[in-house]
């Protein structure tokens, strides 16, 4: 026999078996009837060449623009009212096809802009170096590899804080907010905070182009610097940050000087000083041979005071060799630190080859 139910158990029932079967779903189709009422209740239909369905979400959950003729996912779930009407109440929603997406972008960019939130005035300097630096990215990803592995052979000694999170998708920005948000209420603040991510399609650098995100990036206390998919892509997140990196590897050329460069400079500099030095000094020997013998003692005494700073110049020259290093105890280490990988560690008299039994990060 053919079950019998009260309308109000027969909409129960079908609820329940919507939330057994299809608890969470996504459906793509095209924006028909778009509506917001109260300021409060969005109402939209979402359709295809063949049928159409009714969607409900809350205002405070619409992420990004959306108008009617855009194609979009929503992620979802089925419900059936009491008044007997299918619908979907939606949770989250995203454009889908790179007419849309593009669409959505430039909506939300001219709202933005007109707030000022892209103006240069209110960008930031970053410190030329850095001590203590956060991160925020996919560990996992390799455009975080590729930052660290530039960012270790231009520079060393740093403090870096890693926020690992998801870098595409639906959860994506609300994860790279906590982590914002995180770095932000630390009692000691970093001096930077870069969001990294690789290469991908619209599709998969959507997630930076959240208004939510974007407004988090805005308002952070900590200089942001942003290395988001390739030079060619654009995200809302880029245009809001203090500076834009190109590429991940960008990033971290940015962030941190070559320090090759800067011995090398130290070393320029001080060489060209050491002739002036010695001008200086070699006047000042003769003017002190021609001064009668009262003021030879002051005359002396200005010579020694500028023999003193070139040798102090000569030492601070010496320092940068890193022979004097390897003199004072120290080793030089060679070779990827991971477990069961071979070393080199080179001593002032020795090279030593080891292998890594075990590594942790500071």
């Amino acid at each position: 026999m053919s079950p019998k139910f009260r309308v109000s158990d027969f909409v129960a029932t079908v609820n329940q078996t919507f939330e057994y079967a299809y608890p969470l779903v996504e459906v793509e189709g095209e924006v028909a009837s778009f509506k917001v009422n109260q300021g409060k209740f969005v109402f939209f239909d979402l359709k295809d060449e063949d049928a159409s369905v009714n969607c409900f979400m809350m205002v405070f959950q619409l992420r990004v623009p959306i108008e009617d003729g855009m194609k979009v996912v929503v992620t979802a779930t089925p419900k059936l009212t009491k008044w007997g009407k299918f619908s979907l109440t939606v949770k989250a929603i995203r454009p889908s096809g790179e007419g849309s997406i593009k669409k959505s972008f430039e909506m939300l960019r001219k709202k933005l802009d007109q707030e000022g939130l892209f103006a240069l005035e209110r960008k930031r300097a970053l410190p030329k170096i850095p001590r203590h630096i956060a991160i925020i990215s996919s560990t996992q990803a390799a455009g975080y590899a590729d930052f660290i592995k530039i960012l270790n052979d231009r520079w060393g000694g740093l403090r870096v804080d890693v926020a690992h999170v998801t870098v595409q998708g639906a959860e994506a920005p609300d994860q790279i907010i906590r982590a914002l948000n995180y770095f932000n209420t630390q009692e000691t603040l970093p001096d930077v905070v870069i969001i990294i991510r690789g290469g991908g399609s619209a599709d998969d650098l959507s997630a930076f182009n959240d208004e939510q995100l974007v407004r988090a990036v805005a308002g952070s206390r900590i200089p942001t610097l942003t290395g988001i998919g390739h030079e060619v892509d654009t995200s809302l997140c880029d245009l809001v940050a203090d500076v834009r990196a190109a590429t991940p590897s960008n990033a971290a050329q940015i962030v941190v000087p070559n320090r090759h460069d800067i011995v090398g400079y130290t070393r320029m500099q001080v060489q060209s000083l050491i002739p002036h030095v010695l001008g200086t000094v070699d006047r000042l020997r003769q003017h002190v041979a021609g001064r009668v013998e009262d003021s030879a003692d002051i005359a002396m005494r200005h010579v020694e005071k500028h023999q003193q700073y070139l040798l102090q110049t000569q030492r601070l020259l010496a320092e940068f060799d890193p022979a004097r290093a390897l003199e004072r105890g120290y080793a030089l280490v060679r070779g990827a630190m991971k477990v069961g990988q071979t070393v080199e560690i080179e001593l002032a008299q020795a090279i030593i080859k080891a292998k890594v039994e075990s590594y942790d990060k500071k």
